[in-house]
């Protein structure tokens, strides 16, 4: 018998990374192809699902600041990539006839709805994925932020955040030998350590909500549905 999900109502936050796969910009098909069928899973769960993507994958708005770009403009320039991401998530997620909607902060009613709370959640209610694009519409945040104000939004019982590595460690373990991994922490050793988890304020956000943060690979196929259900190896981060 399949164990249970744990949660009812989650938001999934994903970086615009996650979905280049192997390439150095923009999207690999593969690649959303696959987190798709990882969304589906949970979906046949009966967990109601909303994702947050960012879209580094395609424009930074702090890079583009660095070169010398505004930084109010390069943050809104970061905010249209993240609705292309979510755009082409959608697509993936239909051709798998899961029922997606996406609503962006930033009004383009010709290409999605925009972002109404009690819209979003009664399409939740009705099981269909809703993917929130455009950050949260202000500039000077980042898509974590957004995501933790979300999920709060929504009511969501945990937020998730599907990275490159399986939890959060001491230090990036691509880069340096012998880091610890952490299967719990609270939210203030994250801020206290610097941990590089999410941003301060999401962080932040999270705790004042009692929002449980989980850190999983999403790019280890079964993933997404595993921690649904309690098993496999991510780091959560609580109050205590």
């Amino acid at each position: 018998m399949t164990q249970p999900a744990v949660y009812k109502r989650v938001l999934l936050k994903l970086s615009g990374e996650a979905l280049m796969g192997q390439r150095e910009y923009g999207l690999d098909g593969g690649m959303v192809s696959a987190i798709a069928a990882d969304i589906k899973d949970v979906v046949n769960m009966g967990v109601e699902v909303s994702v947050v993507i960012g879209g580094g994958n395609i424009f930074r708005g702090v890079s583009g600041a660095a070169s010398g770009m505004d930084r109010a403009q390069a943050d809104y320039m970061g905010m249209l990539a993240t609705v292309m991401n979510a755009l082409a998530m959608q697509s993936a997620l239909e051709k798998r006839d899961v029922p997606t909607r996406v609503q962006s902060a930033i009004p383009m009613s010709t290409v999605c709805e925009p972002y109404i709370r009690r819209r979003a959640q009664r399409h939740m209610e009705k099981g269909r994925v809703v993917i929130f694009a455009a950050g949260t519409g202000n500039p000077f945040f980042t898509t974590d932020t957004a995501a933790a104000l979300r999920a709060a939004e929504m009511s969501c019982d945990a937020l998730l955040k599907g990275t490159q590595v399986d939890g959060v460690y001491s230090a990036d373990p691509r880069k340096v030998k012998n880091t610890t991994r952490y299967d719990q922490l609270t939210y203030l050793d994250v801020l206290a350590n610097d941990l590089g988890v999410m941003d301060a304020a999401a962080i932040s956000l999270a705790r004042e909500n009692h929002l449980p943060i989980i850190i999983f690979n999403i790019h280890a196929p079964g993933a997404f549905a595993q921690v649904m259900r309690g098993e496999g190896k991510f780091t959560r981060i609580i109050e205590n």
